[in-house]
């Protein structure tokens, strides 16, 4: 895979895509994430994700249009 993506590192086993946004401080408020997801979605594993609650996992993907794509790590990945 090509594609550059920022490293964001979890210290659980999976987070919601909803956190994951949050902690990639992609948006301003929850509520913005929120509507974002409703309207537009995100791109999880090269898959259309509208769902806060969507467990992502190490190495998940998050491609988010316009704003750069992510990629999950856990603590044995720094």
């Amino acid at each position: 895979m090509n594609d550059k993506y920022e490293e964001i590192q979890i210290s659980t086993s999976y987070i919601t895509l909803g956190q994951f946004i949050k902690l990639a401080n992609i948006f301003d408020s929850g509520g913005m994430i929120k509507a974002f997801l409703n309207d537009q979605g995100v791109l999880v594993n090269n898959e259309v994700e509208h769902r806060r609650g969507r467990k992502l996992y190490v190495d998940d993907i998050v491609k988010i249009e316009q704003l750069g794509t992510y990629k999950v790590i856990g603590e044995n990945n720094k």
